[in-house]
């Protein structure tokens, strides 16, 4: 008896939580193996991704590639839980958060950097902002190109100690990881050359 009441509050709690979730999140783009129909579903993206290349030098090829391994496109993902007895939810892994899945102490940083103190990490044009800043101070520390998005997603995953260290040779998986985010950069790269005259051309009255 004790264990159905168990299994009904966590139920009860999960669908809250669902509930709540769906209301505060913004909905990911319908097909993301396309970056341009990603584009032309959310109309705002485009511009935001174009001006954080034109501010920080990182393709928008490499941003929406590590957006898409970090969070699949979804505004406000966070690191499951695990459960005390299955009822009581526990502290997550990390502080992981957003598009993406920046930690708390990373986001500050970034904030206090570039004086950006009201961005979020749910925030398409925050992060993507945040992603080129990263990406830059990954180029000018360690010498990685912004165009290299294997070798960026190594240093954003590790940060930039750990990259420094070399923390990514002892985990195959990640390294798996990486090669698959360059991979889908390369696509995302190809697919752009055919639609990014039509984008620029749509959204030629955004300020940048």
């Amino acid at each position: 008896m004790v264990g159905k009441k168990r299994g009904m509050v966590k139920s009860v709690v999960y669908l809250l939580s669902s509930l709540l979730l769906i209301s505060c999140a913004t909905a990911p783009p319908t097909n993301q193996r396309d970056v341009c129909a990603i584009f032309y579903e959310k109309d705002s993206w485009y511009p935001d991704a174009l001006a954080s290349q034109k501010k920080w030098g990182t393709p928008v090829a490499v941003q929406m590639a590590i957006i898409h391994q970090e969070s699949r496109f979804q505004s406000n993902v966070r690191p499951p839980r695990d459960w005390f007895l299955g009822v009581l939810p526990l502290p997550r892994s990390s502080s992981a958060y957003g598009y993406g899945q920046a930690q708390d102490s990373t986001w500050q940083w970034y904030m206090d950097k570039t004086d950006n103190h009201g961005a979020d990490r749910d925030d398409f044009a925050d992060v993507v902002d945040f992603i080129g800043w990263y990406t830059n101070v990954s180029q000018r520390t360690l010498g990685v190109s912004k165009w290299d998005a294997e070798k960026q997603y190594l240093a954003y995953h590790e940060g930039h100690g750990g990259y420094s260290r070399g923390s990514y040779l002892a985990k195959p998986w990640l390294q798996r990881v990486a090669k698959k985010v360059s991979l889908q950069a390369k696509r995302y790269s190809a697919q752009l050359k055919g639609c990014e005259s039509s984008l620029s051309s749509t959204w030629s009255l955004w300020p940048f």
